[in-house]
């Protein structure tokens, strides 16, 4: 009981010292220098929080805006390379409900294609992949490799050591009629 009247006491004799009443100059200013400067303090620290969530946010937009745009490219280079017959396996067992397509005929049609078609913007380099082919003869797989550029935080990224590496696949299947 005695703590409680106690801190009773201080609450209101430091009501009482900001209304006036009668107390040195020191006994004044002593109960406001214990917070000055702390908000200070706390809006920087909200503010480096908040720049580092935007950052963030952004370097990870124009990593998904580079994925989709690799994606784009692989669906292109899929679809060129459903459309690469080959010749050796066509003229043989003829043609059927879809053109007759070979693992060296796909990434022959995908280098082709990647070769003409420019780098999409937000990736710094591209390769075919490994698993680039047709697994069953009628359907072309491309796996495309790329390294995406990040705008902001790429100096710290650096740093470490690393880069993002994004790999896509995409599939093609061309049918006859």
């Amino acid at each position: 009981m005695s703590r409680l009247r106690c801190l009773l006491r201080r609450v209101g004799s430091a009501g009482t010292v900001g209304l006036g009443s009668a107390g040195t100059e020191d006994e004044q200013t002593r109960g406001e220098r214990p917070d000055r400067g702390q908000i200070s303090l706390l809006i920087l620290g909200f503010t480096i929080v908040a720049l580092m969530l935007i950052i963030g946010a952004v370097d990870m937009t124009s990593v998904q805006l580079a994925r989709a745009r690799l994606f784009d490219a692989a669906d292109g280079a899929a679809l060129d390379a459903s459309g690469a017959l080959d010749n050796g396996s066509a003229y043989d067992g003829g043609l059927k409900s879809v053109i007759p397509i070979t693992d060296g005929s796909v990434r022959r049609s995908a280098t082709a294609y990647l070769a003409v078609e420019p780098r999409p913007h937000g990736i710094s380099s591209w390769v075919l992949a490994d698993g680039t082919g047709s697994p069953d003869g009628q359907t072309a797989v491309i796996r495309l490799r790329g390294t995406a550029e990040i705008p902001i935080a790429a100096s710290v990224l650096a740093a470490f050591g690393g880069s993002v590496r994004i790999t896509v696949e995409s599939r093609a299947r061309s049918g006859l009629r």
